[in-house]
């Protein structure tokens, strides 16, 4: 299960831009939409490893 730490989002939409199969933004905060896309995992390694959690 992937989480995101809502305290550290900040709500930009880098992520939602980077993988909209796999992110949404709700309330200016990130979510995970869908966890089996292959960009999350992309993200994961890039630029939101502070982020997110599995």
């Amino acid at each position: 299960m992937i989480k995101i730490d809502k305290e550290k989002c900040l709500g930009c939409g880098a992520c939602v831009s980077a993988c909209k199969k796999g992110f949404e933004l709700k309330d200016g905060k990130a979510e995970v939409k869908s966890a089996n896309v292959s960009c999350i995992k992309q993200d994961l390694e890039v630029y939101l490893i502070s982020l997110l959690s599995i």
